[in-house]
């Protein structure tokens, strides 16, 4: 059975190549430890006059054990995150940050830029009610 998935960033039109590029060899070289190969095909869905959106599709095989699948899934998730943030692309793009990029957001928006956002998050939502643990990221970093 294979897994299809997708991974989506943007990035300047100069950062393209070399963006689309660590994603894709991140992809294919991630699951190399278990023997297993990825497919990799990238397009861009999105243009803006200062860069474009970089949509990534993978196929990899599922493995027996869920386990092992899920590893597989966070393997290559986590090596397609390292590679945006390395190239300086977006961590979120258009769907937001939720709690698979979230511990990737910092690297993205710098320390000045995340004490901007939990002090919007104080001031707008003192409470902690509006989608508690999902902008500002409580854990310990990539």
């Amino acid at each position: 059975m294979v897994r299809v998935w997708s991974r989506e960033t943007a990035t300047t039109w100069t950062g393209v190549p070399r963006l689309l590029e660590a994603i894709e060899e991140a992809l294919r070289h991630g699951l190399e430890d278990t023997g297993e190969r990825t497919h990799v095909f990238t397009h861009i869905s999105h243009v803006y006059p200062h860069g474009a959106n970089i949509y990534t599709t993978y196929l990899y095989r599922l493995s027996p054990d869920p386990c092992e699948s899920l590893r597989r899934w966070q393997t290559l998730k986590t090596a397609a995150s390292r590679a945006i943030v390395a190239c300086g692309g977006t961590i979120s793009h258009q769907h937001g940050v939720g709690t698979d990029h979230l511990q990737y957001l910092e690297a993205e928006k710098g320390a000045l830029g995340m004490d901007l956002l939990r002090a919007l998050c104080r001031t707008l939502d003192p409470g902690g009610i509006m989608n508690p643990g999902k902008l500002v990221w409580q854990g310990v970093g990539p």
